[in-house]
């Protein structure tokens, strides 16, 4: 995919803003209050929940009590993570998708999808916005842009698929025309050649 140098400038600026967003967030986690409150946190909330968001939300919240301590030190440490690869556009795939699985458990679990609905309500909470923040930057492929995926990418082998890859120059977009309308030419004279 080709994309103007001022687009991707643009669009490597927007996955570095998102990036400090989450590290902001991720500083709030690192706190005494998140560390030794998650579990209270996420009881908090089912109030006024429909039964199977409460069934939903219970579940996390045995989940956490397993080991709250550590369970919050783990979500810390991911949005930190979360954090440091957007910004640095490093394994940005990979990153995609466990943003997207850690703003949808944070949607569906602290912020009960959004709810309750009930008169007053305005709005359906702002971690599912992040979901379909994370599908665009996949989708635009942000990390090459501004990020070290552009060279990482073809360093990984096999495991490139967690990263972005490399950028596309124009040139290279060029060279690739070329290569692909001189191939049938080839085939043509490589046949009068055995014939």
């Amino acid at each position: 995919m080709f994309i103007p140098a001022d687009r991707a400038t643009r669009i490597g600026m927007v996955r570095i803003a998102f990036g400090i967003i989450w590290a902001i967030d991720a500083q709030f986690k690192w706190r005494p209050s998140f560390i030794d409150g998650l579990a209270s946190y996420l009881s908090g909330a089912m109030e006024g929940q429909p039964h199977l968001v409460q069934d939903w939300i219970h579940f996390w919240v045995d989940v956490v009590n397993v080991n709250p301590t550590a369970f919050a030190y783990f979500v810390a440490t991911a949005e930190a993570a979360l954090a440091l690869a957007l910004i640095l556009g490093l394994f940005s795939n990979l990153a995609y998708l466990g943003g997207t699985i850690l703003a949808f458990v944070i949607w569906s679990t602290a912020e009960g999808f959004g709810g309750p609905y009930v008169a007053g309500s305005t709005d359906i909470g702002a971690a599912i916005i992040y979901v379909f923040v994370f599908a665009l930057l996949y989708l635009t492929q942000a990390g090459r842009y501004l990020g070290l995926d552009r060279w990482l990418g073809g360093l990984l082998g096999r495991w490139a698929f967690l990263a972005s890859g490399p950028v596309e120059t124009e040139g290279d977009r060029h060279a690739r025309k070329a290569s692909v309308t001189a191939a049938p030419a080839q085939r043509g004279s490589r046949r009068e050649q055995m014939g």
